[in-house]
């Protein structure tokens, strides 16, 4: 919402009275004496006219979640635990998942009540991509490479899938990064080039890389850094890129 249309909002004043309040610096955004009517103003960002708060009560709020398979990635459910029932916090029940991951799978999922971050981060023109970690039940193949690089069609989408990357770690372990997520994308990928996936691990999203010291089941506050890493792609040089075959045992990422 622009900052004129707030104050007119909240203040009971006209448009032409919210200008002038701000012409004469008057108002204050998270501190700041601010004077652009136009400036874009989320529920978040705390907004003084003179000594009286116009808003600035409510919280932005970034969690990470280590998904367990099992768990429903939904908010609620009559019959399943979901991801928000691992959340021990007063505050949850505001939240919304960033994404989702079917309920066998697991890995590193979001949550918050920040819609514009949220859609940053699922927009398919911001490209952030998602890593996984899959367990097939036949070999993976050379040909599935330029396969998942081409893309899909996939008819009830009316759409071809974007060019993902599939790494071979194993005979039957790959690394998938995708740059979007289509209902059940990944298991839907791997039966056209004739496989099944047996389990789906989700690693990493943007720069952000599930942390190995939270369990599965476990939850915690983002800090400012992790939560600036989402919106960024991987270091090339920070480990991310492996050889084709994976020099340590798979299970070390699982």
């Amino acid at each position: 919402m622009k900052l004129d249309r707030l104050l007119t909002r909240h203040q009971r004043m006209g448009r032409v009275a919210a200008r002038r309040v701000l012409a004469a610096g008057r108002v204050r955004v998270d501190g700041v004496v601010v004077k652009d009517r136009e400036l874009e103003v989320d529920r978040f960002r705390t907004v003084f006219l003179d000594d009286v708060m116009v808003q600035g009560t409510e919280r932005a709020r970034y969690l990470m979640c280590h998904k367990p398979a099992g768990i429903l990635s939904a908010t609620s459910d009559p019959v399943h635990r979901t991801v928000l029932d691992l959340i021990d916090d007063p505050g949850k029940e505001e939240l919304h998942l960033v994404g989702r991951l079917d309920r066998a799978s697991t890995g590193l999922i979001l949550l918050t009540n920040d819609g514009r971050w949220s859609k940053q981060i699922l927009s398919a023109e911001s490209k952030v991509p998602k890593v996984y970690l899959v367990e097939t039940a036949e070999p993976v193949t050379e040909e599935s490479i330029a396969a998942f690089a081409n893309g899909f069609w996939f008819p009830t989408e009316n759409a071809f899938t974007l060019p993902a990357q599939l790494e071979i770690l194993a005979e039957r372990t790959a690394r998938v990064t995708l740059e979007e997520g289509r209902y059940h994308q990944i298991k839907r990928m791997f039966k056209r080039v004739g496989n099944r996936v047996v389990t789906l691990h989700r690693m990493r999203i943007g720069g952000l890389e599930l942390p190995e010291d939270l369990p599965a089941g476990a939850w915690r506050e983002l800090t400012e850094e992790e939560k600036n890493l989402i919106t960024q792609p991987p270091n090339p040089g920070d480990g991310s890129s492996h050889p084709r075959i994976c020099p340590v045992p798979c299970s070390k990422y699982l």
